[in-house]
């Protein structure tokens, strides 16, 4: 008996790895880890690359309290000429001494200045080939990433990368399912590429306003930006002759419309279990997306009547970026209103229907809403 129990007398150290949990819980216990043989490094940090818009955003970090200079912030990659080189010799950059970049006007550069941190070790991050990022190891010291430290780092680098590229993997296959479940249908109503797109820029650009006030990481940032354009996949358990229906809807045929966000969490629930991904982090933000986005904060809306602070806070982000691009798009039974327009009639709906603080974080970035729609113009438009 005591034989078998020194069979397992070791402990795996990274056995916290095989939990679900969020990639951000994941990548602080692996920088635990780290810091046990090298406990000069003081940050993890991950950026990754909107191939579209060709810009750099902040994703996850490990730093503790107010030592993480860089949150909710995005930059063109083409400002950074430093880690452009990155990418073009497909090698991680050693920077021994930043103080190097000490007359850097980017951004990022002063940022990291300003919270003291000392040199850095950055990897590019590829899948199949692809750029989709980097992981940055940061210091408080000069000159500490001897070769010999940083053939074990590169170990966990790569151990970072893949978790990374699973959990984007997963998001897409997710993503990709319930898009090809609602194409199989008769679903093609309004939900234009560029509609998507919008409303998935809208809602980060919300999300990114509110996150100081309420604590929205940038992880879950992100997941908003993805999921949100998902959120009425339940209408394609709606009969075509409700759902196309030109004129107003009856008593009868707007309680079945009412339906879709609970099917739409019932698609994304079987969705998730037969992909088995039921296990990444923040499929909670898709489920409330997809099944709360017709609440009212007034409690006047639907499925559950919920009311304020009840509804999730993604879900009221949701529901405003949906209804302003639907005021400001052409459709075959109105001409686009003006943002201007919009912007009065959401402030109208504000502590009815739509939260007030996610209708005022939108209004407050009416240049980057006009950034927004100059890029994802519908096709007709252009």
């Amino acid at each position: 008996m005591e034989q078998e129990e020194d069979f397992f007398a070791h402990q795996d150290t990274l056995a916290n790895l095989h939990e679900s949990l969020p990639l951000t819980e994941k990548l602080c216990f692996i920088h635990q880890v780290i810091r046990q043989d090298f406990p000069f490094i003081d940050r993890l940090a991950i950026a990754l690359y909107d191939e579209k818009t060709e810009m750099l955003k902040t994703y996850t970090h490990s730093s503790e309290g107010d030592d993480n200079p860089m949150t909710t912030y995005e930059a063109p990659l083409s400002s950074a000429p430093s880690l452009r080189t990155v990418i073009q010799h497909r090698r991680p950059r050693l920077v021994q001494d930043l103080g190097i970049f000490s007359h850097g006007t980017h951004e990022h550069t002063k940022r990291v200045a300003a919270k003291g941190y000392k040199s850095s070790y950055t990897m590019p991050l590829y899948q199949s080939g692809s750029f989709v990022g980097f992981l940055f190891f940061n210091s408080f010291l000069e000159h500490p990433f001897l070769p010999k430290a940083l053939r074990q780092i590169d170990i966990f680098g790569h151990l970072i990368s893949l978790m990374v590229i699973n959990e984007l993997t997963a998001i897409r296959t997710l993503l990709a399912a319930v898009r090809a479940a609602r194409n199989m249908t008769h679903y093609r109503d309004l939900e234009t590429g560029s509609h998507i797109d919008r409303t998935a820029h809208y809602a980060r650009l919300i999300a990114r306003e509110l996150s100081p006030s309420y604590n929205i990481t940038d992880e879950q940032i992100e997941h908003i930006f993805l999921f949100s354009p998902m959120h009425d996949v339940g209408k394609i358990g709606i009969p075509d002759n409700i759902l196309r229906k030109p004129s107003k809807l009856d008593a009868a045929e707007f309680a079945v419309m009412k339906t879709h966000p609970a099917k739409g969490r019932e698609i994304i629930d079987s969705v998730l279990d037969d992909f088995s991904l039921g296990t990444f982090g923040h499929t909670s933000i898709l489920r409330n997306i997809a099944e709360y986005h017709h609440e009212a904060v007034d409690g006047s809306g639907y499925p559950n009547g919920l009311k304020g602070d009840e509804i999730p806070i993604e879900a009221r982000i949701s529901a405003v970026a949906d209804v302003f691009d639907a005021l400001t798009s052409r459709r075959s039974y109105k001409a686009p209103w003006s943002n201007e327009d919009a912007f009065t009639m959401l402030r109208q709906m504000s502590n009815s229907k739509l939260d007030r603080a996610c209708v005022e974080a939108l209004i407050s970035n009416a240049e980057k809403v006009v950034e927004i729609q100059q890029r994802f113009r519908d096709n007709d438009l252009i």
